[in-house]
């Protein structure tokens, strides 16, 4: 089983209920996506981490060879390589590791070397696995740490992803494989909006899914109308209660001092676990 919990902007909670959940879950694995900013182990109590950097292949020109010819040029769709008067340059930030540029090279005057943009850590914390990733500051490819981190799922398992904010490439990236998605949204009318985007993109990905609304009780209640609209089950609500905001800033899962929703959370899982079975 693969849940993942997303949402379409930050700051709504997904962390919150990921972490709450695999908590709540008799081995349970933890996996934290969000890889340009990880926090679920903020709210775990880490034991020793064991660190293994990620690393993408990436060009180098044999400046020798080149001919400058321009074919690796032309093919990049990402102008990863810029051919100039007397050399090939390389921008490594740019390339997405194809590997095209080395295929098509008439020369053989490119070969692939591997150049580190993150770095993995895995370990255990409160009793769980823990795995999340972290990518170098001035990446701007999130895509291949998010891949190491889901590269540690074992299918057989339980495993909840607490996905990055937004819809764009890393949060694909997460969702894919997903048997189930928790959409975290806010009552406010930022939640509401962004909510509606990350409706639209897993409605693309045709994906099973329900809603959490977190600190509900406030707002005017568009969040529920928007789910009765588009025929989306809320699954589960988080009170805006002071008790679980107290313990969350000092780094605290409210499972772990409030155990009534821990059931509560089980009980979420089993619903999950229904609709997965039954395939709809």
């Amino acid at each position: 089983m693969i849940i993942t919990v997303a949402s379409g902007k930050g700051g709504t909670g997904k962390t919150t209920v990921a972490v709450n959940l695999a908590l709540s879950l008799d081995g349970a694995k933890l996996f934290d996506c969000d890889v340009e900013e990880p926090n679920a182990h903020t709210l775990l109590r880490l034991g020793e981490l064991d660190a293994q950097s990620v690393e993408m292949p990436t060009p180098h020109i044999d400046q020798d060879k080149c001919t400058l010819c321009g074919k690796c040029a032309e093919f990049c769709q990402f102008n990863a390589l810029f051919v100039g008067k007397d050399r090939v340059l390389v921008y490594p930030e740019m390339c997405h590791s194809c590997g095209g540029c080395s295929i098509i090279c008439p020369e053989d005057a490119i070969e692939e070397q591997p150049r580190k943009v993150g770095t993995l850590f895995t370990g255990e914390a409160n009793g769980i696995s823990l795995v999340f990733g972290e990518l170098n500051i001035g990446e701007p490819i999130a895509t291949s740490v998010i891949k190491a981190v889901k590269s540690r799922m074992k299918h057989d398992e339980v495993n909840i992803i607490d996905a990055p904010p937004g819809t764009a490439c890393p949060v694909i990236e997460t969702m894919q494989e997903s048997d189930y998605l928790l959409l975290v949204t806010e009552p406010t009318p930022f939640g509401l909006h962004d909510l509606e985007m990350a409706v639209n993109v897993v409605k693309e990905l045709g994906i099973p899914h329900g809603v959490v609304v977190n600190r509900a009780g406030i707002g005017d209640g568009s969040e529920r109308k928007f789910c009765e609209e588009r025929d989306i089950p809320i699954v589960m609500e988080i009170p805006f209660d002071r008790r679980i905001a107290e313990l969350y800033s000092v780094g605290t899962p409210f499972v772990e001092d409030m155990p009534e929703w821990k059931e509560r959370f089980r009980d979420l899982y089993g619903v999950i676990e229904e609709v997965v079975n039954s395939g709809e």
